[in-house]
């Protein structure tokens, strides 16, 4: 007789234990163990614990390749997480088969051994097969609006796989966790007072008393200083919309005569645009969208603006000439404003550009090409690639959570009289129409971090020094990179290689075809992959995408957006037209009222949140991969960010405003919240 012992870690989950009985088969490649039953002397099997069980065999059963998990379906279909099996052969060899995955007692599971697996090689494909087969019933690609990415066929939370469900430690509720923040931040009182607007800007500070946030009180001191609006361009929480310019746009009226006083090299516009020292940014996808009219007593308004920005000579960038209209003809009632009108006129102007910005960040910046992109990936992940493939084992930790956060979203949060409808003035239709232009004009390079700060002209740091966001994503972009070009080269040895793993062109295939079919065709997400390098690409943007992208534009809502003056979520009276007719009573009318007020410093509160037990970039507890080789890269991968992290703190010691968003320490690994 020879033994053989297998060792089943059943995860440490709420209700990751169970009261059935759980019996596995050893299949190795000369025979097969019997059926046997796990050790029930304890009656159940509580979560965390590992229970092993010795299998006895007449003869050698060659290489164990699979173990086969059967739970037997008892009176109720009672789940149960396992994390791994482990089994030690009468060599005293162990091989690892991991899971981490709910069992039902209604199927069997076969697991295959650690080592990642191309599709071309495994002598055991039937069993993938069976397995994406099932993947591809549970994970149904699903329209929730026109011209959306395609989502998760699912209504709500309950409906997903257990899989990507939510713990019950992380249950979002998103209605509970707003009102708790206003409550957290002592704002009940103010809320009985909905419409009723705010007297001046100081009483704005009255939702300041409960708040202890270094950043949020900077912003409220400096917040009209137009060396700090403009630096936000740079560092704020939407650090996408600043591009360099080189011709003006037709609609927009500025001229020389203008911005002279601005401009302080004594050089003239044109020349200051062949200089490369003049950028601007451009609001044109809201032209045309109509405001929030879902509540009908109170009127809210949008604007699409231009802002042109100026690189003086000490480096500060500088607003010098903003226009909140496109009339189809050039200086024909397209009314600029400057810096040396009015306070008045000025600070409005400022306002209607920051809460453009706030609002073309939370719809296109952050829920779509973050969210909205990252849940493509995650469904054609689960539905394309199986357990066993190196991408899978590479992706998996970054789609945590995604497609359950946004199954969330799209119940609770965006969805018609959600809680986005309540203080931002794209709620209603114009949510859906902000989403479906920007779709229009969506494409792939711009997800690959270097081609994106290329393509708006602010990739050179001597041009345009200061801008942290760029700096630091580079510096994260390329660790990410290494490690994604380590872990394929160990598993791809050629371009040929690539080509022919049916998986990952199916992968890719998926979210072209499907995932992403709302693109139109110019938008050039890729339907194959034809080298490594482009792999390596394409796994790069998925797992930056959901890490550190989001986290730039996430984490610091609360800090950008606490102060209301600096970043109105909504507008209550229509953008000026004309100079000379604005005042202070008129300014307060136009910002959010107070209930509003408290809505939306809920929300950028609760979103800005780090979660409890939060996993961050190259932290992997889960092990997928149990090759040395995929080890030893991931440990070069941590090393890296340390080193990133090391270099972002040492530079924030010497900043007035430290720039945190994307050090490594600070970067979920997912889009999970």
């Amino acid at each position: 007789m020879f033994t053989y012992t297998a060792s089943v870690a059943i995860g440490n989950k709420t209700y990751g234990g169970t009261i059935n009985s759980i019996y596995l088969t050893l299949i190795g490649t000369e025979r097969c163990s019997a059926r046997t039953l796990l050790d029930k002397s304890l009656f159940d099997y509580f979560a965390g614990t590992v229970v092993s069980v010795d299998i006895g065999v007449e003869e050698i059963l060659g290489d164990v390749v699979l173990v086969k998990l059967e739970t037997e379906k008892g009176l109720i279909n009672d789940q149960w997480y396992c994390r791994c099996i482990n089994v030690t052969t009468p060599f005293g060899d162990c091989i690892e088969f991991p899971c981490y995955r709910w069992i039902s007692n209604e199927k069997d599971v076969f697991l295959q051994d650690g080592k990642g697996q191309l599709p071309q090689d495994d002598n055991y494909k039937e069993y993938r097969c069976k397995e994406l087969e099932s993947r591809q019933q549970q994970f149904r690609w699903k329209e929730w609006r026109s011209g959306f990415p395609m989502n998760i066929d699912a209504d709500s939370g309950t409906e997903l796989p257990l899989d990507i469900q939510f713990e019950v430690a992380k249950s979002v509720d998103f209605n509970l966790n707003f009102v708790k923040a206003i409550g957290n931040l002592g704002l009940n009182k103010l809320m009985m007072l909905f419409q009723s607007s705010w007297n001046d800007i100081t009483d704005f500070r009255k939702i300041f008393v409960n708040i202890k946030n270094t950043v949020s009180e900077y912003v409220m001191q400096n917040w009209n200083k137009d060396n700090f609006f403009g630096y936000q361009f740079l560092n704020g929480c939407n650090p996408v919309m600043i591009s360099k310019c080189v011709n003006l746009p037709d609609k927009f009226a500025v001229t020389q005569e203008m911005v002279k006083g601005s401009l302080d090299r004594g050089l003239t516009l044109q020349e200051e645009l062949k200089a490369g020292n003049i950028y601007i940014a451009d609001y044109g996808l809201l032209e045309g969208v109509q405001a929030n009219d879902t509540d009908p007593d109170t009127k809210q308004y949008l604007a699409a603006p231009f802002c042109l920005l100026y690189k003086n000579s000490h480096n500060e960038i500088l607003p010098i000439a903003i226009q909140l209209s496109r009339q189809t003809t050039a200086g024909v009632g397209n009314t600029v404003f400057l810096p040396s009108d009015n306070q008045y006129d000025w600070m409005l102007a400022k306002m209607w550009v920051k809460s453009s910005d706030f609002n073309v960040h939370q719809l296109v910046t952050h829920i779509l090409r973050t969210h909205l992109i990252s849940e493509v990936f995650a469904i054609a992940m689960y539905r394309q690639l199986a357990a066993v493939h190196p991408v899978f084992k590479l992706l998996i930790p970054h789609v945590r959570f995604t497609i359950a956060i946004n199954t969330a979203g799209r119940e609770k949060l965006i969805c018609t009289s959600g809680l986005f409808d309540k203080a931002n003035s794209t709620g209603g239709i114009g949510l859906v129409q902000v989403i479906q232009k920007a779709m229009k004009t969506l494409t792939y390079k711009s997800l690959c971090f270097p081609e994106a700060m290329k393509a708006r002209g602010v990739d050179n740091k001597d041009d345009l020094p200061n801008y942290y966001y760029r700096d630091d994503g580079m510096m994260v972009w390329e660790a990410v990179k290494s490690y994604v070009s380590d872990v394929v080269r160990i598993y791809y040895s050629s371009d040929k290689t690539v080509q022919e793993d049916e998986e990952i062109q199916a992968f890719v295939h998926d979210v072209c075809i499907s995932g992403m079919k709302n693109c139109p065709k110019d938008c050039v997400f890729p339907n194959s992959l034809k080298t490594r390098e482009q792999l390596v690409e394409y796994l790069t943007v998925v797992i930056f995408t959901a890490s550190a992208q989001h986290a730039a534009v996430n984490f610091g809502q609360y800090d950008w957006y606490a102060w209301i003056p600096n970043c109105p979520s909504t507008m209550r009276k229509p953008p000026p037209t004309q100079k000379g007719q604005v005042d202070m009573k008129y300014i307060m009318e136009s910002l959010p009222d107070r209930g509003r007020a408290c809505w939306h410093l809920g929300a950028v509160w609760a979103l800005s949140q780090f979660q409890d037990e939060e996993v961050y970039l190259g932290v992997y507890p889960d092990k997928h991969f149990t090759e040395q080789a995929v080890i030893e890269a991931t440990k070069t991968f941590r090393k890296k960010l340390a080193e990133v992290t090391t270099i972002i703190k040492s530079r924030n010691e010497t900043l007035i405003l430290p720039y945190r968003y994307l050090s490594p320490d600070r970067i979920p690994n997912s889009v999970a919240v």
